[in-house]
């Protein structure tokens, strides 16, 4: 997306932009084959007093949307003028994705697996490595949304390393359904972060291709926690009243048929050891094969989609913290 010539930017400077305000910008990445400046929309809240700045990513995978909102609205809340610090955030991350609606960047790759990035690489790796170089080195924290993808649906759940206390504290503050324990992986954005000392945590909210209003009125009260405890605002703690669902690790069940599949509990769900929780058809409607929970756990996010092939998605099921 080619941004007005005005807003067009090569790098983000904060000491170009003054203080009190926010300021909308396009930030180029790459070049279609047209030659035309691929440019990713980036926020910044540049607040009238200095601070930290935190980072806001949503989009990273062209189909998981609802971060679009939250970053919208809880812009168009803050007011900079009393604001300690700055916000930068970027509503879309994967630009030709989410203009084609798609997951993955346009060679297929998932750009979460290759943070960050390779300045000599294939187009996803430099898309990759100039966006992660000029907007994530910026950063002192980082909260990255993201939600289910094509075919599955989520509860509101935290992906964090439980054993920062800075991360597990910002995981608490979003009063999520569910924390999950899980070190920052190579590859992720989380990761690439963390290698840099930056504390970053996932935010997955909800379900693709929609915007779920509870969801994102939730994210948006545990984002602005996240601002009141770091000291850039100044606002009182909201708590959920109903206690967040630990897990000290999770996994994907798996199918080993083909055919129509049904997934019975709901996301979080307290499924027992030896519970059914689906089965598969044949196209003639008869039953040939069914799946029990391996072990006592939460249901964090399911397939939908009753088409499955051998080795699809059944649930994700968190393993409850002892």
């Amino acid at each position: 997306m080619l941004g007005k010539p005005a807003n067009l930017i090569q790098d983000i400077d904060f000491d170009l932009y003054e203080s009190g305000k926010t300021h909308r910008l396009w930030l180029h990445l790459i070049d279609d084959p047209l030659g035309n400046a691929v440019a990713i929309p980036v926020i910044l809240v540049k607040g009238s007093h200095p601070g930290k700045t935190l980072g806001i990513t949503a989009a990273l995978h062209g189909n998981e949307i609802n971060g679009i909102s939250i970053i919208q609205r809880l812009i168009n809340e803050i007011d900079p003028t009393a604001f300690h610090g700055n916000i930068l955030a970027i509503p879309v991350v994967n630009i030709p994705s989410f203009t084609n609606r798609k997951r993955r960047f346009v060679d297929n790759v998932d750009l979460n697996h290759i943070m960050p990035g390779n300045k000599k690489g294939n187009v996803s790796g430099v898309y990759a490595y100039r966006f992660f170089h000029k907007v994530i080195k910026n950063i002192d924290y980082l909260l990255d949304l993201h939600t289910a993808s094509t075919g599955r649906i989520n509860s509101f759940y935290i992906r964090a390393d439980m054993k920062n206390k800075i991360t597990a504290k910002l995981a608490k503050l979003q009063n999520p359904d569910i924390i999950v324990h899980n070190p920052p992986a190579d590859g992720t954005l989380r990761g690439a972060a963390s290698a840099l000392n930056i504390p970053a945590i996932t935010l997955e909210v909800g379900n693709p291709n929609t915007f779920q209003k509870s969801m994102i009125h939730t994210s948006i009260t545990g984002i602005y926690n996240a601002i009141f405890h770091l000291g850039m605002m100044e606002g009182t703690l909201v708590a959920d009243e109903t206690p967040v669902i630990r897990c000290s690790g999770s996994y994907w069940l798996y199918t080993d048929r083909g055919g129509i599949l049904t997934v019975f509990p709901a996301t979080t769900k307290i499924v027992e050891k030896g519970e059914k929780i689906a089965v598969i058809r044949d196209i003639f409607g008869t039953i040939i094969k069914e799946y029990f929970s391996p072990e006592r756990g939460v249901v964090i996010g399911k397939s939908v989609n009753p088409v499955n092939q051998t080795g699809g998605r059944i649930l994700h099921l968190g393993v409850l913290r002892k």
